[in-house]
């Protein structure tokens, strides 16, 4: 498993926004973003994540920056979830854990002593030339966007 860190490229990667359209690194050339991977549309703890940065949304691109959400979900259960949370932002759907993998977060996870394949809650933040700038590993689904924020104060 590949463990990206600060200073590392952003891999290259192609998938379906929650529209339908597709998204690639290549197109996000010259933008700052927050590339943030989680599990499953419409959990409990995902679901605070998206509503985190959803709220900071305005407060992030104040600061360049744009949000993306990376799961295996469909396209459907993307629109699904945005529109039951009213997201402002885009969601890839990763069904075949390609995006997950290129970025080391599909992982083998355990819950109640049975192991699975899954997505490690990660952000990436990548900056306009494809370089990632932070990592966040411990992600404080509750207050995300702060979190991003008060990173970017020290």
């Amino acid at each position: 498993m590949t463990t990206l860190k600060t200073g590392d490229m952003a891999p290259d990667f192609r998938a379906s926004t929650q529209n339908g359209d597709t998204l690639t690194l290549a197109d996000l050339r010259g933008q700052r973003f927050i590339l943030y991977f989680y599990p499953k549309d419409n959990t409990s703890g995902c679901t605070l994540e998206a509503k985190s940065l959803r709220d900071g949304k305005e407060e992030l691109a104040r600061m360049g920056f744009r949000i993306i959400g990376v799961s295996p979900d469909s396209e459907r259960s993307h629109q699904n979830f945005c529109a039951k949370h009213d997201l402002n932002f885009t969601l890839l759907a990763d069904t075949d854990h390609a995006v997950c993998e290129a970025y080391g977060v599909w992982a083998e996870k355990s819950m109640y002593g049975r192991k699975y394949m899954g997505v490690l809650r990660t952000t990436f933040v990548i900056d306009a030339d494809g370089c990632i700038e932070k990592v966040f590993t411990k992600v404080d689904t509750r207050n995300h966007y702060q979190q991003i924020v008060d990173a970017y104060k020290q």
